[in-house]
């Protein structure tokens, strides 16, 4: 390691820190040398006497990190310094640096809380936050305080807040920073190019930056089919010139070929996703062109499903693509975005922990042994909706109890690097002697690329059996290594073989997802949870009736199927019998204002098949019909009822009173009846039933239902308007009256109308009336009704409706 790199400057600090202490962070900017000096420097500390585990994010950086400081020491990697990730591992007994991404990190400490014959723990580029890099280091904080003080832990980046790193791991633990390569870096403002697509955008200014500038070009895009769009037409403009992409699924010699100079020493364009971010140096790299684009994948909770957003890049994520262009010497750095709208740009990506799927957290946290996340460190503690939503799910599985522990099955899922759902199908299909195959299943739906595209799993499972490449090989091989867990952790367990198609297992561990087609296309979807899915109408999976979805992209509403496998009606009605059900089903009928009582078969939220059922639960209905009567009581009883109760303070006949007590007053109403169609006197009648005698007879007292007046006539008192209460009678009825009447202490409203019953006057002081407007009233009525009488002194009058000859007939 000749090269002096600026991290030289600081290392004897750390080194002290880590000599004097058991944790240090670095804080180094891109180019410092961390990644590659920091693990060589620790080999011959006193203390370093066991192995040093490096954790890097991706398996691309892992494979670099560990094949780049093996070539500073002089050595081939696999012998002192190697590395291990899914899908490729170079180690051997004499390794004693280890780079491992931080998934196998976690499943070491899982396996190990004591990490025998580990010495360092070093986690770079632990800015990034992904969601195993956080677990890692909260388990890591929890074995160093209770089984291994000596345990060094160092947390290394170029862009995190070191000072709030420092504070999670101890008061002790110092930040130490480092500078970086001084290389000028000039930044080049293209502007958005909204009308263009991405791909045309990207390729012209990649083709400018070809023209203008020297050295080898790094283009940054959101994700592999933006890449593969790109490539396609700049080697229609430039044929000669290498064009790499760089991403998860380019094999690895491709993936080096993308990190190293040119053999034949060739300009070169590197197409890459945000996987060249941080951790990886580009020889040759003086150019970056940057989107401005990252795609990120986000846990959907609604829908069940993880889906893939195209989101602005942050401020950092930009300053780290930019910085790539630097790292070796001058640079530049193309941005297609304006500079004037960089500060609108959010200033870090949010961390994995809160927009994840936190199923496998929950877990590994119960075979952990807890069951609290708040009882360990964590610079952002997970979401309590978030965990809960696992907790559930895992609960559903079997994996966990009522309490949140771990269960036997729960720790056999647990013991497999798989996520939950994947290591019970995996587990299943054991059971079944399928372990192989459905392992491959599972793998395919994790692993893009695998057996080409396309949504069809088993398609795509029969495309991958038949590869031979180094790539689907390492994959098959990782899929016997799961198959081969499995096996051991389902010894003893009864066979359960369900036949041939290994996605039947896949349906077992995700039965909430498990679909029907419900049009003539197979466009739409809906699934035995309750959630519906679209699909390519022209994918080969639209002409089943019935699929497992292994993976959607999109909202809750109508996400995208993407990855699936076929089941057959035998497949489901056999193997899948336990998640069916039959039963009664009641509900209201909107249109017909009725209860119908259907019996069903049904999956969950799918109904199988439906018919009237000629013995349904009366409860049920009766239950339904009190539910609908309790939404609709102001409708239901008659007119004012429960003004004139609440008038009259009988609280008992309140509306909330009476929703309480529902099935006290409603149910012997509703018995063995299928609507609500009754006279509202009935509900009325029923209610009142509620009253003692006494109750009864104080809102009688306090609210009169009728006012009777002079003239022996009865009229309804309205207690529900807003001159309330009150009272429509003719006037002539009231002749005679000298006192106004009273409801209490509240004077009746009297609404007085003519003969033909229009509106002649309302007053609560009726003597007042006689003896003001009266006469004005009386001239206007004498004349529109002449047979009618309209006495000077209404109130020495007697009362009377008749005309004024039937009225002398009569004597009155």
């Amino acid at each position: 390691m000749s090269d002096r790199l600026p991290i030289h400057a600081v290392l004897p600090d750390l080194l002290a820190a880590l000599r004097n202490g058991n944790g240090a962070v670095l804080v180094a900017p891109p180019g410092a040398g961390k990644t590659t000096a920091v693990a060589p420097a620790l080999l011959d500390e006193p203390w370093c006497t066991g192995q040093i585990i490096l954790t890097s994010p991706r398996r691309v950086a892992a494979r670099a990190a560990a094949e780049r400081i093996a070539s500073l020491l002089g050595e081939q990697v696999g012998e002192r310094v190697g590395y291990l990730t899914r899908l490729d591992s170079r180690q051997s007994k004499a390794t004693r640096i280890l780079v491992v991404t931080e998934a196998i990190l976690v499943n070491r400490l899982l396996e190990d809380q004591e990490l025998a014959g580990v010495s360092a723990l070093l986690f770079d580029e632990a800015h990034e936050r992904n969601l195993d890099s956080d677990l890692g280091l909260a388990l890591a904080l929890e074995t160093q305080a209770v089984l291994r003080e000596d345990l060094r832990i160092g947390v290394m980046s170029a862009t995190i807040d070191g000072a709030r790193f420092a504070r999670l791991m101890g008061e002790d633990v110092p930040v130490i920073e480092s500078e970086g390569k001084a290389f000028p870096l000039r930044i080049e403002w293209l502007g958005a190019r909204p009308e263009e697509r991405i791909e045309a955008a990207m390729a012209s200014a990649i083709l400018q930056a070809w023209r203008e500038e020297e050295g080898d070009i790094l283009a940054f895009l959101p994700g592999v089919g933006e890449i593969e769009r790109t490539r396609e037409r700049l080697a229609e403009r430039l044929p000669d010139v290498p064009i790499l992409p760089l991403h998860g699924q380019v094999q690895p010699q491709d993936q080096r070929a993308a990190i190293r100079r040119d053999a034949e020493g060739r300009r070169r364009i590197v197409l890459a996703t945000s996987i060249a971010e941080t951790s990886l140096t580009l020889e040759g790299v003086s150019v970056v062109v940057d989107s401005g684009l990252s795609r990120r994948a986000e846990f959907d909770r609604a829908a069940g499903t993880t889906h893939l957003l195209t989101q602005r890049a942050s401020q950092a994520a930009a300053a780290q693509r930019a910085g790539r262009a630097a790292r070796q010497g001058p640079g530049v750095a193309y941005r297609l975005w304006e500079e004037a709208g960089h500060a609108g740009r959010p200033d870090f990506d949010p961390p994995e922990m809160l927009t994840q799927d936190l199923a496998p957290l929950v877990l590994n946290l119960a075979r952990w042994g807890v069951t609290d996340p708040a009882s360990l460190q964590w610079l952002d503690p997970p979401p309590a909706a978030s965990v809960a939503s696992a907790r559930e799910r895992l609960g559903k599985l079997g994996a966990l109890d009522g309490a949140g522990a771990i269960t036997g099955w729960g720790e056999q899922v647990a013991s497999l690097p798989l996520d939950p759902e994947g290591a019970a199908a995996v587990l299943f299909a054991a059971q079944g002697g399928q372990a192989r195959e459905a392992a491959r299943l599972v793998l395919l739906a994790q692993e893009r690329g695998l057996g080409g595209r396309g949504e069809d799993l088993l398609g795509r499972l029969q495309r991958w059996n038949g590869d031979r490449g180094k790539r689907a090989e390492a994959s098959r091989k990782l899929a016997a290594r799961w198959a081969q867990l499995a096996e051991r952790a389902s010894e003893g367990a009864s066979a359960s073989s369900v036949g041939e198609n290994p996605a039947i297992y896949l349906a077992r561990a995700r039965p909430d997802f498990v679909a029907r087609r419900r049009d003539a296309s197979g466009e739409s979807w809906a699934t035995v949870g309750g959630r519906g899915f679209s699909l390519d109408p022209g994918s080969p999976l639209g002409r089943a009736e019935w699929l497992v979805i292994a993976d959607a992209q999109g909202q809750a509403k109508g996400a995208r199927i993407t990855a699936a496998a076929e089941l057959s009606r035998n497949d489901v009605e056999k193997h899948l019998e336990y998640l069916i059900e039959e039963r009664t089903v009641a509900r209201w009928n909107s249109s017909e204002k009725r209860v119908e009582a259907r019996r069903e078969r049904r999956m969950g939220a799918i109904t199988l098949a439906s018919g009237p059922d000629p013995d349904p639960d009366q409860g049920a209905i009766v239950d339904i019909l009190v539910e609908k009567s309790v939404e609709q009581l102001g409708i239901l009883l008659p007119p004012g009822f429960l003004a004139r109760a609440r008038f009259a303070g009988v609280e008992v006949l309140s509306e909330a009173a009476l929703a309480s007590r529902a099935e006290e007053w409603l149910v012997p109403l509703l018995q063995g009846r299928r609507d609500l169609d009754l006279p509202p006197g009935r509900f009325a009648e029923a209610a009142l039933n509620l009253l003692s005698w006494d109750e009864r007879q104080q809102l009688d007292a306090r609210a009169p239902r009728q006012f009777t007046s002079p003239a022996g006539t009865s009229h309804a008192i309205d207690y529900a308007g807003d001159d309330a209460p009150s009272v429509e009678v003719r006037v002539q009825a009231v002749f005679g009256l000298e006192r106004h009447p009273m409801i209490g202490e509240t004077p009746l409203l009297l609404k007085l109308t003519s003969p033909a019953g229009r509106p002649i006057q309302s007053t609560r002081d009726l003597p007042a009336f006689w003896r003001g407007s009266w006469e004005d009233v009386r001239k206007d009525m004498k004349g529109r009704y002449p047979k009618h009488r309209w006495p000077d002194e209404p109130w020495a009058e007697k009362p009377s409706l008749k005309t004024k000859n039937a009225f002398s007939k009569g004597g009155g």
